[in-house]
């Protein structure tokens, strides 16, 4: 059997869960990263955590 372990690497999720153009107006990320989050491992997790700071800064 499998056991989850929590990830070090946490979500940037905000609770302000609303998409435009693609992407979460809250966290930045975009749908496809946003369902990818559970499965990801923690280098997948820190280059979307990346990826969405850069869109959130712009």
């Amino acid at each position: 059997m499998s056991e989850l372990v929590a990830s070090a690497v946490p979500s940037p999720c905000r609770n302000i869960c609303r998409v435009k153009r693609g992407q979460c107006s809250g966290c930045g990320r975009t749908l496809e990263e946003i369902a990818a989050w559970p499965t990801a491992t923690d280098d997948e997790k820190r280059a979307i955590r990346a990826r969405a700071a850069q869109r959130m800064r712009r």
